[in-house]
Parts: structure tokens; sequence; C-alpha cells
């Protein structure tokens, strides 16, 4: 379904500078604050290049475009990937090397649109940000900790309209959920519990690295792909083991590698636990726990269950927020009725009055059980004007801020990342400085925050 949605009848809070923002209504900038000093009107072509064009990176292209985005540019390490979106806009020209392509291009792209491997969408963006481009970059906003906070910084300093994809953000469930808890609805707010199926049959974890190599295909630029991070031989697919023929690491198993994915809580907690982050205005925790099951670390486990503690916040309470993957759910809450089942992704609110719970992707949390429901009354309807949309017009100078912009989105993503760090140290409580960006009682687990990019990657 396209994101690109309609410019009328939108609320007043649909688009948000970051959550503070969220409750005091709508941020509205000035263009040379969106878009740079001299930036076209609104109404002007916006010039997109495109970095990643096969699997999720096709479906941003398909919506860009609706949304009035002009692809002058499109780039891929994957030719087949690459020749493929060709066929949709044969008058972009074509790139295996993002760097490359930005640095002939700059002065005919205007925005850039990130959709490759979790280990690129740093480098990428910030690349094209400290050119002045615009970004939309898919979830995770990056690999790492530090990634989130730089990437932050640099969306900050440069002024570009920035977007996040996590479309369930301006899917329009987002806001009534905020509405209901800041209402009320089911009292003070003691804990979150979001969950997601991943990786279970999506694709492998906690697998022994393979003992062979293969030669690359020609049609795949390996060493670009690998991009910053570590050197290591082509393969293709399992040769035996319960995943024997499925690929080892392109076209999609390089999730569940901690050199190149995020694992479960990449892939999903930013659409999970974002009603969290949105209608709490949560920022960064006090401390970080894991619970998993032993795993090798060059690969995430099997499941996890990691749990935050959020500091109290205006008139907020301390609030816990619990993540739970690889088939793990909370308990199921006495409150849904028997003829109910939980679905494999989704959000609880756990109020001093009741509870509240949806499905995932950010998707509307309704109170249960159904007959309370009923009984409360609930704000009216948004319309909002779509997920792609928002971020095109702030691209092309509109007094938008995009409701993912990484000023929301980044800190965000720097929160849900520590779990993948806590992993790494199972049962130990660790304690997060927020304004010196680390663990103040564990060194080792600062090591992880980050790594040092391969030359000519820096960030």
């Amino acid at each position: 379904m396209s994101q690109c949605g309609k410019r009328s009848g939108v609320s007043r809070r649909e688009f948000l500078g970051g959550a503070a923002a969220a409750a005091a209504g709508l941020t509205v900038l000035p263009r040379h604050i969106l878009g740079g000093e001299g930036n076209t009107p609104p109404s002007a072509t916006l010039n997109v290049a495109k970095v990643g064009c096969g699997g999720m990176g096709g479906g941003d292209l398909d919506e860009v475009a609706k949304c009035g985005g002009n692809f002058v540019a499109l780039c891929d390490v994957d030719e087949n990937s690459l020749n493929g979106a060709a066929g949709k806009f044969p008058q972009a020209k074509r790139y295996f090397d993002f760097r490359k392509m930005l640095d002939e291009m700059e002065k005919d792209i205007d925005a850039v649109v990130v959709s490759t491997a979790d280990v690129t969408h740093a480098v990428a963006s910030i690349w094209a940000i400290k050119r002045g481009k615009h970004v939309y970059c898919q979830k995770p906003l990056t690999r790492t900790v530090k990634e989130a906070r730089l990437i932050s910084e640099a969306a900050l300093k440069y002024k570009v309209a920035t977007q996040m994809g996590n479309q369930g953000h301006g899917g329009g469930g987002l806001q009534p959920t905020a509405e209901f808890i800041r209402a009320g609805a089911i009292g003070t707010i003691k804990e979150v519990h979001t969950w997601s199926d991943r990786p279970k049959g999506w694709w492998p974890q906690d697998f022994a690295p393979p003992t062979y190599t293969d030669p690359a295909p020609k049609f795949l630029h390996w060493d670009l792909w690998i991009g910053p991070s570590t050197e290591r031989a082509f393969v293709d697919k399992w040769r035996e083991g319960p995943d024997k023929g499925k690929t080892v690491f392109h076209h999609h198993n390089w999730r569940g590698w901690w050199d190149y994915g995020a694992g479960a809580i990449g892939d999903m907690a930013c659409h999970n636990m974002d009603p969290a982050f949105f209608a709490l205005d949560l920022g960064a925790p006090t401390w970080v726990k894991a619970t998993c099951p032993p795993f090798n670390k060059v690969s995430f486990p099997l499941w996890s269950v990691i749990e935050w503690e959020f500091p109290a916040k205006g008139d907020r309470p301390a609030v816990r927020v619990f993540w739970h993957d690889g088939g793990k759910q909370p308990p199921r809450p006495e409150e849904l009725g028997p003829d109910s089942k939980m679905d494999s992704n989704g959000c609880m609110f756990v109020g001093e009055k009741g509870k509240m719970m949806g499905g995932g992707w950010a998707g509307f949390c309704r109170i249960i059980p159904e007959s309370k429901m009923k009984e409360f009354k609930a704000p009216p309807k948004t319309v909002p004007i779509g997920h792609y949309k928002e971020w095109v017009e702030a691209s092309k100078g509109a007094q938008i801020v995009p409701g993912s912009n990484f000023g929301y989105s980044g800190p965000m993503t720097e929160a849900i990342l520590l779990g993948n760090v806590a992993v790494r140290f199972p049962g130990q409580e660790l304690r997060w400085d927020a304004e010196k960006h680390e663990f103040a009682n564990n060194p080792e687990a600062n090591q992880l925050l980050h790594y040092e990019p391969r030359k000519g990657w820096e960030l």
C-alpha cells in the first residue's frame, strides 16, 4: 500500500521534531532550516539518488517516486538489482559505489535514499548529509550505538530533512495510541512489553561460521558490499546443517551476522518499540540488562529478552521496557479474551488501571478487554500525510518535520542497540551514561559501541 497519503486533513501533531515536540504539537521550521539556504520551493523537482535497489530498496524506490521524487542516480553493489531498478528509471545514472556517485553527482542530487544492509546505513547517510543532502534511511538507522549518535549530530549540524524507514510511524496508529496513554486511559504506565518472532523462520542465527569459501559471483561487488566492516571471504550458501541451501550473506541473511547486521532487535524494535518511545518520551535509559542462551558472538543468539529502565521525566515516573524475540513473548494478559491470540509481533502497555495491546509496526494499541475499550471515549481520528510523502515534501522545502526524523529516530536507535551490547554480558546490569556516551560500570562493554572502519569508509 502506498504511503504517500493526502495533504489535507492532517492533525497538528502529525509532524514531530522529536518526542518532546509531540506533547507541544507540530514543530514548524523555516525553509532555510529544513533545506538549506537557497533551497528550491516545495513545488520544484526533488532530484534523488538511491543507494541499495534490491529487497526493501525496491519498495522505497517506488514509494518515493509516487510521492514526487525524481531519481537521477541509482547505486547497488548487486548488478542484477541495479539493472532491475534501471528498468523502471532508465534516465538515472548507474553506480556500484555510492562514494563515487556522491563525488561525481554532488551538484545534481538533492536527496539520497539508503536501503542497504545495516552495515552501510550510517556511512552512506553521513556522507550524504555532509554534502547537504536530505536523507531517508531504512531501519535500523545504524548498526552500532556510536553510529546512531553520529548520524543524529550530523543531521542537526547540516540542517537537512531526514526520515528513518519505520513506516508505521506515519501510518495513523501511533498518534491515537499516544493520545489514549496521555489521556490516562490505563493510568500511569508501569512497564511496556514489546516482542517479535524474528529470527525464527526468517534468517539463521547462532551458527558456526563456514570453513569454506566460494568465488563471488560476477554480478556482486563483494568488497563494496562489506563496506566499512570486517573483511571476510565470500560464501554463497550453507552446504550442510539445518540451513543447508540458504544464502550465508547476500541477499538476506546478513541480519544474523554481528559484523553486518543488528539481529532481530535491529530488524523489528524500531517498529514495535516506537509506540513506547513516542507516547512516553523515553529518551536515554539508565541501564540495560539481557537474558539469552549462550552463543558464539559471531552471530546473534537464538533468542533474547532485554530490559531497559528509563528515568522519570516530567510528570512521568520511571518506566521499564522489555523486548522479547526468537519466539519469546510476555505472559499472556488475563484481560485478553479466550478467543483472542497474541500476534507474532506486538506492543503492550501495562498501566496501574489496565492494559493496552496491539500488533507490531506501530499499529494502534487497544484497551483490553474490549469492553473497556468501548467505555473509553476515543480521541478524534487524524489523517496522516504519509511516511514517504512528509519526507519528500520536507526535502522540497515545505515547513514539515518528518515524524521519524533523525532527531527522534537517532536517540531511539541508540537506546535500542544498547540491547545488542547487553546480550554479550547476559545477566549484567549495564549502567548507561548518555552524556558521556559510555557504560559507567563496564569498560569492556564500551568497546562494543563501535568498531574501527576500514580505510576509505570512515564516518
